[in-house]
């Protein structure tokens, strides 16, 4: 099992940006891939971004591609998700998540089993 650990949240005004980091501790996260996916009020969790742990494919979702950068860090065992123009549209709880070994779906929240508390993020308008 992996832990995970988010920080980061905080509050922005709209256009803003923020940049939020994932620690991974215990078992070295050996998945395929890594994400962060987000909590809204009211709403259902939903896949942000994802990223390959050893050849570096990211994948975004089309209300964050091109203004949120997905990276990691293999040998500090950390991601990170840059997010810039921000807007209250991105208010969330936003967690990290490790996908199951060898599965090859990483824009599937089923697909993940470990998962941090998450932080959150308020963008003011």
């Amino acid at each position: 099992q992996v832990q995970l650990a988010e920080s980061g949240g905080g509050l922005v005004q709209n256009g803003g940006s923020l940049r939020l980091t994932c620690a991974a501790s215990g078992r070295t996260p050996a998945s395929f891939f890594m994400g962060w996916f987000r909590q809204g009020s009211g709403k259902e969790r939903e896949f942000v971004a994802a990223i390959g742990w050893h050849g570096g494919t990211t994948y975004y979702a089309n209300s964050v591609e091109g203004r949120f950068t997905i990276s990691r860090d293999t040998v500090k065992s950390m991601m990170f998700l840059q997010m810039d123009n921000l807007n209250p549209d991105d208010t969330a709880i936003y967690y990290c998540a490790s996908i199951r070994p060898n599965s090859p779906h990483p824009t599937q929240l089923t697909e993940y089993e470990d998962w941090g508390q998450g932080t959150q993020v308020t963008v003011s308008s």
